[in-house]
């Protein structure tokens, strides 16, 4: 996709989000399938934090610092946001179930309605920058 401008970038951006939250859904599904499955860990997908630290660092002052060995580890570079990628994440800490489960149904549902609400508002975005679009062209 065509990101040299903001518009483009944020299009790019949405149509990765929209990806990531088909992702959480599908891992909120396996979570709330195996919610009587003895010893299964709930998962979960982690993206926004890793993203907004990218698009952070896009905006910082770059900093040379000057390496006098290569085992030296840069700080203050810049991350291009295209490069992160959803993580799924077991919560092997918690457990709400005698059997070692620790799936709890009512979270489970409240985060897969929250996860195709955000889908649908992006939905809805890109629906929005398109219509802008097409007035902007007639």
């Amino acid at each position: 996709m065509y990101t040299n401008n903001n518009w483009g970038k944020s299009l790019d951006i949405l149509q990765r989000n929209m990806s990531v939250n088909l992702y959480r859904q599908e891992v909120i599904a396996n979570n709330i399938a195996n919610a009587d499955t003895p010893n299964f860990k709930r998962q979960e997908v982690n993206y926004e934090t890793s993203l907004k630290k990218a698009l952070e660092s896009e905006n910082r002052p770059v900093f040379d610092a000057y390496l006098t060995n290569d085992k030296h580890v840069a700080f203050d570079r810049e991350i291009d946001y295209r490069t992160v990628v959803p993580r799924r994440v077991t919560d092997f800490l918690t457990t709400a179930k005698n059997n070692g489960n620790n799936v709890d149904i009512e979270v489970e549902s409240t985060n897969f309605i929250n996860a195709q609400l955000s889908y649908n508002l992006m939905v809805s975005s890109v629906n929005h920058n398109f219509n802008n679009l097409n007035i902007v062209l007639q």
